[in-house]
């Protein structure tokens, strides 16, 4: 994940570079594919892109990307000097408590980011959540990832909730603890709830939406 904050008034500057340097990359027979996302909320102008890999050693391809190298001035020239700052971050996937397939036609994302005060207590509400959306809640809803270091600001989890669009988010449905309530009592869900809370230090949420004309996948 690198994470863009483009700079006050750069924003079509910005997004021309990145364009630029994909028509670039994909004439050059690039093989690399990646999301641009843009955060619809929140401070500065941000970008994120994403891009994923199968395991650690393709991080040691980067250096032989051919198509890569040749558009690099493409990055120098239009899209750093429009650039504020950027932040790079790794996250591993949780399956076990994860949609077990991306939802087609994702155009928005909702982000829930936590950082945690105790492991052991997240752990087992979220399995405990994850347990009965499946058998109760038509599905778990959500991708969780687990991030791997990152500076002191940076979340410990996040969860990824896909929709196809922002109108999907004006559907009524039941959320996650309403579910758990009616599938074990306000009691049980009150103590999981009050659990869940304890366990974090802090949490925050943005969406996302996607930059198809950004993005090449």
């Amino acid at each position: 994940m690198s994470e863009f904050t483009v700079k006050m008034g750069h924003n079509s500057q910005f997004k021309e570079g990145v364009k630029m340097w994909k028509k670039c990359y994909n004439d050059n027979n690039g093989t690399f594919k990646w999301n641009m996302w843009h955060r619809f909320q929140g401070e500065g102008n941000v970008y994120v892109l994403t891009s994923t890999m199968n395991n650690w050693a393709e991080l040691d391809k980067e250096d032989s990307d051919e198509a890569s190298n040749k558009c690099r001035s493409k990055a120098m020239d239009f899209i750093w000097p429009h650039v504020d700052k950027v932040q790079y971050n790794l996250a591993e996937t949780m399956p076990e408590i994860s949609r077990p397939t991306p939802k087609e036609g994702t155009k928005v994302v909702w982000v829930y980011n936590v950082k945690i005060s105790n492991y052991s207590d997240f752990k087992d509400v979220t399995k405990e959540i994850s347990s009965t959306m499946r058998s109760s809640g038509g599905g778990i809803r959500g991708t969780w990832y687990n991030v791997v270091g990152g500076g002191p600001d940076i979340a410990d989890f996040f969860v990824a909730i896909p929709f196809v669009n922002f109108a999907e988010l004006d559907e009524d449905r039941d959320g996650v603890w309403a579910i758990y309530e009616k599938a074990h009592g306000k009691k049980k869900a009150d103590e999981l709830r009050a659990k869940f809370r304890s366990a974090l230090s802090s949490d925050w949420a943005y969406l996302y939406s996607l930059m198809e004309d950004l993005s090449s996948n």
